[in-house]
């Protein structure tokens, strides 16, 4: 059974994780107007690509973390370092596809940097359903799993969309601002290794 300790780290990296999704929404949604020039259509293509992507996300790794319930805690940390290291690149890989497809007319570019969004977009859908797999090995409640950990991540959801949009954007630029959500993820992914990996041995 997981500590007091272990569940308030644990719901803490849950947190960042929240934190560093929404400052990549804020970010991606400006550095898509950079390519659009507009902030419809920036703003259309980051919701519905987030929004598709964390339902089918979900439904995936609910799936697979089925399959493997085991390996939920691995599948976590990959699905955070996925995010990442594509958080790393993502603003120069947005405006690197924009200048490739700006000959074309605003329904590919659109199509094109949705597909882009939305990959990222579903390891971030995924990463619920796998953390309520772990937890509940030690936590029998699904309840109460789910409802704790779905909490904790829309707070740092909020939180970190705040904090994007009043604090982040007045000392920093877009890259730097991506950076740091990147680094969020893989704090969160090494942590969550470091410090749960033997507790889901023992649990195996």
């Amino acid at each position: 059974m997981l500590s007091k300790k272990q569940l308030f780290l644990l719901s803490t990296l849950f947190f960042i994780s929240g934190m560093s999704g929404l400052t990549y929404q804020v970010a991606w949604q400006r550095a898509l107007y950079s390519a659009f020039g507009s902030d419809v259509e920036s703003v259309a293509i980051i919701v519905s690509a987030f929004m598709l992507g964390l339902g089918f996300g979900a439904l995936g790794g609910g799936k697979i973390v089925d399959k493997y319930p085991n390996k939920a805690l691995q599948f976590f940390c990959f699905s955070e370092l996925g995010i990442g290291l594509f958080g790393l690149i993502s603003y120069q890989l947005i405006l690197f596809i924009g200048d490739i497809f700006v000959v074309y007319n605003i329904i590919v570019i659109a199509i094109v940097n949705f597909l882009l969004v939305l990959i990222p977009a579903l390891l971030m859908g995924a990463t619920l359903p796998i953390l309520i797999t772990y937890i509940a090995q030690f936590w029998k409640n699904i309840g109460q799993t789910t409802g704790h950990l779905y909490a904790i991540n829309t707070f740092g959801a909020a939180i970190g969309a705040a904090l994007t949009g009043f604090i982040l954007f007045n000392y920093f630029n877009l890259h730097m601002v991506t950076i740091f959500a990147a680094l969020g993820n893989f704090i969160v992914a090494t942590l969550a290794y470091l410090f749960f990996n033997k507790s889901q041995i023992k649990n195996s």
